[in-house]
């Protein structure tokens, strides 16, 4: 132990000189009394020096003597302390062992023992410091585990001393020698609800509810699973978050998020927005090999949507998403490419749909649906010349050009709507009225509830350049006709507002426009559909427009026959000519069990004259056939390349019985039968399924392809076949709202990453917050039933 002042040394003389003596005079004793005065007499003189020193060097020396004999094994004689760091000074060379006679011996070594631990296991207190560091020892730490959840309480009597779990704050007593840990651990393995149990083994699993996603990917369900905490799993679960769910990648660096995150997980290490970019781009990676494996299938025949689009960048992208009925026949939908390109020119968007799908590795393509503009005939020519090199689908892109429907219902609808009728431009004016400010919006809801309305909703402005909103825009202000008119009794602004309010005529006239864009309105919602079937419904909808255009031009009012007839002239610019139509859209209807070749017979001679009707109804049936024996040439020659052949010198035809003869004679004849009858015949001749709610065109095939193997490639190719764009133009969506102006920094390659993998990742669209208007106002009312007198007094009453 250092010594830092003269009296140090003079203590250090005196317990030497002490020392010497005690040894002449055992030595004396030890000759002149014999052996056992000699050890009654050492330890009397021991415990007169014990004494001495005491008064004259301190209670540590005096301590460190005693409780040093211990070590010096039987001879109970201390060590001499060390003096100094550099320089030590060792006990004489101990005595031959000599036994304990007497129990005091024992008594006192186990009280030196005791004491020694209280030594070292109590705290010291820092703000104690002498100007010496005589007796200053460093504490041992505590060594059970649960001092790591537990703190020593500084406000407990320090006599019985006591500590507070970290997790719960429960108070236990702490004291070493009565009380001991296992108090403590038994309170975070029994008792404390907030400590993670699991964090004692890092490799155990507990049993939770976890989402997963279902097999038709329709949502997200919930299975019992066994898991424990993985760093790598989290980080991947937070990249798919960010890229779902549409965050930026700065969110992880949120205050917010890292106070959530470290709650709900403190052993997670939060990474930074750099880090979380790369984990996105290795899912992007990932998930890419994943579908490319599928497109690999054989047999497995891919139909495309293409549509372009401008970013706040001024950057042209083109989207490109494959539409496919896998294994399981369910349909899928893939956004293969949200690319950048450098123009809107036919030939530009041609090469960049071929390199697309040459880095796919995808090369049977039945089909690409575009809208009407002439440079997507300029790409599909393009593309049709070169995938006659490397496409490998049966029908060589011979009905290749798809044209979307939806977009040429838009224009049909906006020719007819060219010229508002001037009752629609004043319920435009009189929506626009009550929505302008809160004011207004609240005086109109006062006329709701005086009209005892039941409905939830409010009146919904429309965008004029389209049609579906303004049909929608009507369609929610014919329900509070009656409000309307209060409105007109009782607030004299609106009622001199410019153009004039809507009279009773016009909300009759308003009637008769929204019963006829209603219509057309089902019609687009059914054709914009890609989690379902397009196909084979988008013929019944094209004879529904027909006939009612036919059937209001023959209307007696003079707005609805002048509209229809501007709609019948653009719809025969399109669909006028019906042999010009992708045959592919009437196939999809005799592939339909439900109507079969009977339905496209009879609409033909409803809807043309009888020599039309047979012209088309034949080549229908023709085409058919022809693509029939197309996949069966082509299927053919995979089955024989996939049929395993016996050995020529095999040792079972030496060991034949006599009946293999007569079994290959009738598998013989069973495959020349089964050639020779054709399966669109033996289709066509069965019974027509009966049409319902629940019928499912995909499972019924699913079931029968084992029947109609041919016919059944045909619909797998046929049916995924999308009637519009739909699926790609929304794609601009999510584009929209990943590129804003606050994210426009973002490269096309990251761009692509986030937009492809949402895709392939989300199970639900994204929720729209106009959608939910009804169900935020219902929720507004929960949380606020009842109003202050004052708030309404203070409320906004003016303009």
């Amino acid at each position: 132990m250092p010594l830092k002042s003269l009296e140090n040394y003079k203590d250090l003389f005196s317990f030497i000189y002490c020392r010497f003596i005690d040894s002449l005079l055992l030595v004396y004793w030890f000759f002149t009394a014999g052996f056992d005065y000699c050890f009654v007499y050492c330890w009397f003189i021991d415990s007169l020096l014990l004494v001495y020193w005491f008064f004259t060097a301190g209670f540590v020396y005096c301590f460190f003597d005693v409780s040093s004999s211990e070590n010096m094994g039987d001879t109970g004689l201390p060590p001499v302390p060390i003096p100094n760091e550099s320089t030590s000074i060792r006990s004489p060379t101990a005595l031959p062992p000599v036994p304990a006679p007497h129990r005091n011996t024992r008594k006192l070594a186990s009280r030196g023992r005791g004491k020694r631990r209280a030594v070292e296991e109590a705290p010291v207190d820092d703000s104690a410091e002498t100007e010496t560091d005589e007796g200053k020892r460093k504490p041992c730490r505590p060594r059970s585990w649960t001092w790591d959840h537990f703190t020593k309480d500084e406000t407990s009597n320090p006599q019985y001393p006591r500590a507070k779990c970290n997790w719960c704050g429960a108070s236990y007593a702490c004291d070493t020698h009565k009380n001991g840990t296992s108090n403590m651990k038994n309170q975070l393995l029994s008792q404390c609800k907030k400590f993670p149990k699991e964090a004692l083994d890092p490799t155990q699993k507990i049993l939770c509810f976890q989402d997963v996603v279902k097999d038709d990917r329709k949502g997200i369900g919930s299975s019992l699973s066994a898991v424990s905490f993985d760093v790598d799993r989290c980080r991947q679960a937070l990249a798919r978050m960010i890229i779902v769910d549409e965050f930026p990648f700065s969110h992880v660096e949120g205050e917010g998020f890292r106070y959530y995150t470290s709650c709900l997980q403190p052993k997670f290490p939060i990474p930074g927005r750099l880090t979380v970019a790369r984990d996105c781009w290795k899912l992007y990676l990932n998930e890419k090999v994943k579908l490319k494996s599928v497109f690999s299938q054989p047999n497995q025949n891919v139909c495309l949507t293409t549509d372009c689009w401008s970013s706040v960048q001024n950057l042209n992208y083109l989207c490109l998403t494959a539409h496919y009925i896998d294994a399981n026949w369910k349909l899928q939908k893939r956004i293969l490419n949200f690319c950048a390109i450098k123009n809107h020119k036919g030939e530009t968007i041609g090469r960049k749909i071929e390199r697309c799908l040459l880095s796919w590795g995808i090369s049977r393509v039945f089909s690409i649906t575009v809208d009407n503009a002439s440079s997507n005939d300029v790409a599909l020519s393009y593309l049709k010349n070169r995938m006659e090199d490397w496409n490998s689908h049966p029908l060589r892109g011979e009905f290749l050009h798809v044209r979307c429907c939806a977009h040429i219902l838009n224009l049909v609808v906006n020719d007819g709507l060219r010229e508002m009728h001037e009752s629609i431009l004043k319920i435009r004016n009189a929506v626009r009225h009550v929505r302008a400010s809160p004011g207004r919006t609240e005086r109109f809801k006062s006329m709701i509830k005086e009209a005892r309305i039941l409905e939830k909703g409010t009146v919904h402005l429309d965008v004029p350049t389209r049609w579906n909103s303004t049909f929608l825009m009507l369609e929610s202000a014919l329900k509070f006709q009656k409000a309307f008119k209060r409105l007109g009794e009782r607030d004299s602004e609106y009622a001199m507002m410019a153009g004039g309010i809507p009279r009773s005529e016009d909300w009759e006239n308003a009637r008769h426009f929204v019963k006829f864009l209603k219509i057309f309105y089902d019609v687009t919602n059914q054709v914009s559909g890609s989690t379902f079937v397009t196909s084979s419904q988008h013929f019944n909808d094209f004879c529904k427009i027909l006939s009612t255009l036919k059937h209001w031009m023959g209307s007696l009012d003079t707005v609805l026959s002048s509209m229809a007839e501007k709609m019948k002239s653009k719809y025969d610019k399109y669909w006028g000519n019906i042999k010009n139509t992708n045959m592919m859209i009437f196939i999809a209807v005799v592939l339909d069990p439900r109507y079969k070749l009977q339905l496209i017979k009879w609409s033909f001679e409803k809807l043309y004259e009888k020599e039309d009707a047979e012209f088309l109804t034949s080549k229908v049936k023709e085409t058919l056939f022809r693509v029939f024996d197309s996949y069966r040439l082509f299927g053919g020659n995979y089955q024989r390349s996939t049929r395993q052949d016996p050995p020529e010198n095999s040792t079972q035809e030496l060991e034949a019985h006599e009946t293999s003869f007569a079994m290959e004679f009738e598998k013989e004849m069973q495959f020349n039968e089964s050639a020779n009858k054709n399966e669109v015949e033996l289709y066509l001749m069965e019974a027509l399924e009966k049409s319902g709610v629940q019928f499912d065109i995909l499972n019924w095939w699913k079931v029968n392809s084992t029947k109609f193997p041919i016919l059944g490639q045909i619909a797998r190719d046929v049916l995924a076949m999308p009637v519009s764009t739909v699926a790609s133009e929304s794609a601009f969506s999510t584009g929209g709202r990943v590129l804003n102006n606050y994210r426009s920094s973002l490269t096309p390659m990251i761009v692509e990453a986030l937009i492809c993998t949402q895709n392939w990742l989300r199970n639900s669209p994204k929720l729209v917050l106009e959608e939910l208007i009804e169900e935020l106002e219902k929720l507004e009312l929960e949380l606020a039933p009842t109003r202050d007198p004052n708030e309404e007094d203070s409320g906004v009453e003016s303009d």
